[in-house]
């Protein structure tokens, strides 16, 4: 299936925004933890009120976008807030500021995401999955790149605070360049109408709620990717070569990225979701036994799968769509940032390996779950 072409640039953007958060995120941990020596809770608080910021307010944004019919503005403005705010990392010295900051470009985030989805999936053409699919594969290619420019910083500049602080100073070129693709090459939705929108219509969409609610149980539970890192680093990995694990983490979601999309079209999202389930768990099991480049590309098979499946499922069965990518991504902020507080809370009191058991006996439960009510309704 061809592509379209506003769908393409869409995910020149996202690989481009990606390459400058990989940037940041590859060695953001390592940065927090044992550059300004915050401790692992502290991390836990940064990674939570960065992801709440990044998936509630896609809730309000999603639902404006349904109201006032308005979708590329959001997403512009969305990059440009990204673009813009990347940078002031460098001048951060305290987990605090970090977390301002990291607050602040994830609203960037929120402003998008939910009206960059909607934009796909109304030039998808009734291939969701293959849309999806695609513009994920650009999207985790850029963070490849990324994190492939921060190893390469890493090894031949040296691992001291200024090299950080220069990476972070590096991401406003990648951001502009977005922010440049998106004003000039990609088209607002064929749908816009100047017809007021109805009320939105909590029934006509409430037989999804019990799948995005089984997800979001299911990522509380999960390791994000911060905390992977920092487990990369507990088992020997030396501070240069851990982006190397996160190129690994983006390279298997880069392969893997199109296949599930046309599995998705071919099976279900739903089935999808449920084999992306037991990579996760496996994910987390491979940490357990110390097996941590194993973890990475377990993870990255989960991501990958799950996202594109969700989406997917919200662009196939969803009647208003913007507002249900909303409360897909604000499920996510709610779940995920107190999963991490909780992950980082235990970590710190308990150890380790405390807190990746508590994530392998929650996901496990929840997928268990998940597999009896979908084969349940059969």
């Amino acid at each position: 299936m061809k592509i379209n072409k506003n769908i393409i640039a869409l995910g020149f953007v996202s690989f481009f925004t990606d390459m400058a958060s990989a940037m940041v995120t590859s060695i953001l941990p390592i940065f927090i933890v044992y550059t300004l020596h915050q401790g692992v809770d502290k991390l836990g608080f940064v990674i939570a009120i960065a992801t709440f910021v990044s998936y509630a307010f896609r809730i309000l944004f999603g639902y404006l976008s349904d109201r006032l019919q308005i979708v590329k503005p959001f997403v512009v403005v969305g990059y440009l807030i990204s673009a813009l705010t990347k940078p002031l990392l460098a001048f951060s010295h305290s987990w605090q500021s970090v977390a301002l900051i990291r607050g602040s470009e994830r609203m960037g985030k929120a402003v998008r995401s939910a009206t960059k989805d909607s934009l796909i999936s109304a030039y998808s053409n009734g291939k969701s999955g293959r849309s999806f699919g695609f513009h994920k594969m650009m999207d985790v290619a850029g963070e490849m790149s990324g994190a492939i420019i921060a190893f390469l910083a890493l090894y031949f500049l040296g691992k001291d605070e200024a090299v950080f602080k220069d990476i972070f100073l590096w991401t406003l070129l990648p951001g502009i360049l977005a922010v440049i693709i998106v004003i000039f090459f990609v088209q607002d939705t064929p749908y816009k109408s100047k017809q007021k929108l109805k009320e939105f219509d909590y029934l006509s969409d409430k037989a999804m709620l019990p799948i995005l609610f089984i997800y979001f149980a299911f990522i509380f539970f999960l390791f994000s990717d911060n905390f992977f890192i920092i487990s990369a680093k507990e088992a020997g990995f030396s501070i240069a070569y851990i982006p190397l694990l996160v190129v690994l983490y983006n390279l298997v979601q880069t392969t893997l990225s199109y296949f599930f999309g046309i599995q998705i079209d071919k099976q279900s999202p739903q089935r999808v979701l449920a084999v992306a389930m037991i990579f996760a768990l496996f994910s987390m099991i491979a940490l357990y036994i110390h097996q941590v480049i194993l973890g990475f590309v377990l993870l990255g098979v989960f991501t990958v799968a799950s996202l594109n499946a969700m989406r997917a499922y919200i662009s196939q069965k969803a009647i208003n769509k913007g507002t249900l990518y909303g409360i897909f991504y604000g499920g996510i902020a709610i779940f995920s940032a107190l999963g991490a507080t909780v992950t980082g809370l235990i970590w710190k009191s308990f150890g380790e390996q405390s807190a990746i058991v508590f994530s392998i006996v929650g996901m496990g439960s929840v997928m268990i779950g998940y597999i009896i009510f979908l084969f349940g309704k059969k």
